[in-house]
């Protein structure tokens, strides 16, 4: 979402996230969702959770060189985008913050809190030395602004940008632990959403986690869609675009582009502007991968993070074997250039945490995370 400035080459070995192996006492049982998937579907579960995170990351560092560019400008540099475009392509502030929330959800799970989210931007981004992005998007930013002057959520959501992509780039975990059920995605992610957002802001991040948590179980295409469009107001912005984009998303790309961007509007950070780019790109591919990512890549615009809504959909349609090898290769440990505390974190990590081995998804998380990259205890 952010504007991409050069980033540092990898280092020859990043450490995984690793759990405190010992979970401290709860004061209180957590709430769990419905039984977990029998262990013959865990595989499967694991596999779109797989696609689904690497998805996202892979379509934000297809979309990150074309971002806030016009197709003629794309066309104009590169023709048509097929593939990678940057020397060094990597994650941008979407998979770090993708992973931000995903290190979040897997600790609290269902029982997650707004208090647990604002004590987490505290601990692991406020509180802290910020990364070259420093905070990244505009509702990032304000966020932070916020919460250092000592605003709580929901009055640190209230700035210029609530209105921004920036909960939808970081919803599809919610729609990977809540697989099956859309409605709970949509309510987790709105907790998540306080702190940083409100209104069209919120319903763009409960379009996207709806939707994810649908394309999880192997729904088809419109049923992901109509999964969407059912936990978003009828008559708000975000669900009047989506509509408009999947109705002429036979058409192809253009059309999805007229029929949604604001001509002349200089903001491309808008969240039902972003969804519904991202969903008419899935739906004008019928879920294949590659398909829909590079229609969201050449459709410009906010293109990072259209390109990882439509690959976190994609992915979560088709598991991770129907990426690209030569893409999938190529996304490694978060960089922590725009949240440095995420540095070593890997999207597929945080897919492990988030589903089922055989069938232990629903017990206890450990209540601290050590940060990959040092040892410092993290509770969030």
């Amino acid at each position: 979402m952010s504007s991409i400035a050069p980033t540092p080459p990898l280092p020859a070995s990043a450490p995984l996230p690793v759990p405190l192996p010992a979970p401290l006492p709860r004061p209180s049982p957590v709430r769990r969702p419905a039984p977990p998937p029998a262990p013959e579907d865990a595989a499967g579960l694991r596999e779109r959770a797989r696609g689904a995170l690497l998805g996202l990351a892979v379509g934000d560092a297809l979309g990150a060189p074309a971002e806030n560019m016009k197709p003629s400008q794309i066309r104009a540099r590169w023709g048509r985008i097929t593939g990678f475009v940057a020397e060094h392509p990597c994650g941008t502030d979407d998979t770090e913050y993708a992973i931000f929330s995903g290190l979040l959800l897997a600790r609290h799970g269902s029982a997650l809190t707004v208090a647990h989210v604002e004590a987490a931007w505290h601990q692991w981004i406020a509180d802290r030395d910020e990364g070259a992005f420093r905070g990244a998007g505009f509702s990032e930013r304000g966020t932070l602004e916020n919460l250092r002057r000592g605003l709580a959520a929901p009055i640190s959501a209230q700035h210029r940008h609530a209105w921004s992509d920036g909960l939808a780039m970081r919803a599809a975990p919610f729609g990977v632990f809540a697989a099956g059920r859309p409605a709970e995605a949509a309510r987790l992610v709105a907790v998540d959403g306080t702190v940083s957002h409100e209104g069209e802001g919120i319903y763009g991040g409960q379009a996207v986690a709806a939707g994810v948590a649908a394309a999880m179980v192997g729904a088809p295409t419109a049923a992901v869609v109509d999964a969407a469009l059912a936990v978003v107001p009828d008559d708000s912005w975000t669900a009047r675009s989506l509509r408009r984009a999947v109705a002429v998303a036979h058409r192809g790309e253009r059309a999805v582009r007229s029929a949604v961007v604001i001509g002349g509007y200089p903001w491309t950070d808008l969240a039902p502007e972003a969804v519904a780019l991202a969903f008419g790109a899935y739906a004008a591919a019928d879920g294949d991968f590659a398909s829909a990512v590079l229609a969201a890549v050449n459709m410009g615009r906010d293109a990072d993070t259209t390109a990882a809504v439509a690959g976190a959909l994609a992915g979560a349609t088709r598991g991770a074997a129907s990426i690209p090898p030569e893409w999938a290769s190529a996304i490694g440990p978060a960089r922590g250039t725009c949240l440095p505390s995420m540095a070593g974190h890997h999207v597929l990590d945080v897919a492990e945490l988030l589903t089922p081995e055989e069938t232990a998804k629903w017990a206890p998380a450990p209540d601290t995370y050590v940060l990959a990259g040092n040892a410092e205890e993290v509770q969030p």
